[in-house]
């Protein structure tokens, strides 16, 4: 019987080890909060699926790959549209309950760069949560072992694979193999949308490991975080109910920098806010929801409702204050279509794994359906599999730092500071470089660290370095001093985030 260790507890991770575990592997998932602490259960917007026959997958694919900036692996993409429809039907058999119509058809939300409505949603804007729920339930009921609050410190590898892992107090676990389903690394940034625990865990174990990873200079930034308390996001299905974004002189600036306004794609969104907060000494842009009334608002996103009013702010009669936030990590370890990374015996799914769907720039609620769709995959491959066949890829290097810094005493929040000013919404080469030489100067100090801590570094030196070496900007990767045509207009510097914005807490959200 194979033996197999998923870390992580969010949709991907879950999914995977449910269809191990269906498979006839012994599983064992681990995950460093509860078993329900995850990015999967803050997502708010829902999951997008093809699944009304006034919608395609072809139509779904198409809008996939014109966000991604045609940098998207076109197999992944297929395989991400062509089997989200039946793993929305398995979501329903293991118990989420999307909402309905009158009718009993899905409810479908329209969001940013989509063609037709197509995202599902659960409990108004808590469609995270019911998918966590369910999927925790059905883990519990198939009896899979889980080790809550225990933090992955390493891989462990035997004879050039993996052959478990080690949990902070020296704890191991053997495996044959290992699924990596951790999350991104939202906490590489002063300012995000993730929980305190996306510290790139995954990631920084899979580097340690050898296994190559890609696209990590793509780094989502989500246009519209509360600017006011701790980070929290507004969900892109706000504007896709029709909310507007407008600056201090009440212009809706959005068009001027895409004609689909507030519905383009977050990277040029994120972008025009920052625009328009520079030119009003950072202040933050208003989400202007006030057309939506109160009663619709309360019905339809109950959750980001609360948190508004919790805040002091009546969205139903005046707009919000929002600014952009770190909110998804596009790169990853790289895999194959089935989650294989090239380290034999490891698997990495979700966020914290590059199978090239989501290119430079993810589509709006593709999230969860990847972790639903190669979640499914990787727990039927690694049931299946005996080789572990290797896929193609070379380790990314990091490029040195050419300058040397005096650099300031690590701290998170020094590391945080310097991301988001120099690797944030607005890259160029000279920022980028001070970076590089700051990121040096503390990973040559040999002082004790959390685990976190390291793998924050690490994963914030691998992003750097990509960011650094794709020269000319394109999706969420933007370098004002090599702008492209569609985004020279937007290459003023990100401002400062604005003082009321406090770094990440557990109550911020992801999707």
């Amino acid at each position: 019987m194979t033996t197999v260790v998923v870390v992580g507890s969010g949709i991907a991770g879950l999914t995977a080890a449910l269809h191990a575990a269906e498979n006839g592997c012994r599983v064992t998932v681990v995950t460093k909060g509860a078993l329900p602490d995850t990015n999967t259960r803050w997502a708010q917007g829902g999951i997008a699926a093809a699944t009304h026959p006034a919608d395609t997958v072809a139509s779904h694919a198409a809008d996939t790959l014109t966000a991604g900036a045609g940098l998207n692996d076109p197999a992944a993409v297929d395989v991400l549209v062509g089997e989200g429809p039946a793993r929305i039907a398995e979501l329903v058999a293991r118990g989420v309950a999307f909402d309905r119509t009158v009718d009993g058809d899905f409810a479908r939300g329209l969001e940013a760069a989509h063609a037709v409505p197509r995202v599902l949603h659960a409990g108004g804007d808590a469609t995270g949560a019911e998918i966590q729920a369910a999927l925790g339930a059905a883990v519990r009921r198939t009896g899979i072992r889980v080790r809550e609050h225990a933090t992955l410190r390493d891989l462990r590898l035997a004879d050039g694979r993996v052959a478990g892992v080690e949990l902070d107090g020296g704890e191991r676990l053997d495996a044959d193999a290992v699924i990596l389903a951790t999350g991104g690394a939202g906490q590489l940034y002063a300012h995000t949308t993730n929980p305190s625990g996306a510290t790139g865990d995954g990631i920084a174990a899979a580097l340690r490991a050898g296994a190559a990873v890609a696209d990590l200079e793509f780094v989502q930034f989500h246009p519209t975080a509360l600017a006011v308390g701790s980070p929290f996001l507004v969900s892109e299905a706000v504007r896709g109910e029709g909310a507007v974004l407008i600056d201090d002189a009440g212009h809706r600036f959005a068009f001027d920098a895409h004609p689909d306004g507030e519905l383009a794609p977050r990277d040029v969104v994120a972008r025009a806010n920052a625009r328009a907060m520079a030119a009003q000494d950072g202040h933050p842009v208003r989400l202007d929801a006030t057309t939506l009334g109160a009663e619709r608002l309360a019905q339809r996103f109950p959750t980001i409702d609360a948190a508004v009013r919790e805040r002091g702010l009546d969205w139903a009669r005046e707009p919000i204050p929002v600014t952009p936030a770190a909110h998804y990590l596009m790169g990853g370890v790289v895999t194959d279509l089935d989650g294989r990374t090239t380290v034999p015996g490891l698997y990495a799914v979700g966020e914290t794994a590059r199978s090239g769907v989501h290119g430079a720039n993810r589509l709006a609620s593709n999230s969860l359906l990847e972790g639903a769709v190669f979640g499914a995959r990787a727990g039927d491959a690694v049931a299946r599999d005996r080789d572990w066949p290797v896929p193609p890829g070379d380790p990314q290097g990091v490029i040195a730092a050419e300058v040397v810094i005096d650099a300031p005493p690590f701290s998170r929040g020094a590391l945080q500071e310097v991301m988001w000013a120099e690797a944030g919404v607005v890259r160029d080469a000279e920022g980028l470089a001070r970076a590089a030489a700051v990121l040096a100067a503390w990973t040559a100090d040999p002082s004790p660290r959390s685990i976190e801590d390291v793998n924050l570094l690490l994963v914030a030196r691998h992003v750097v370095s990509a960011a650094r070496s794709r020269t000319r900007s394109v999706g969420a990767h933007f370098r004002s001093d090599a702008p492209d045509a569609a985004t020279a207009a937007l290459s003023l510097p990100v401002p400062a985030a604005h003082t009321d914005v406090i770094p990440a807490s557990p109550e911020v959200l992801a999707c």
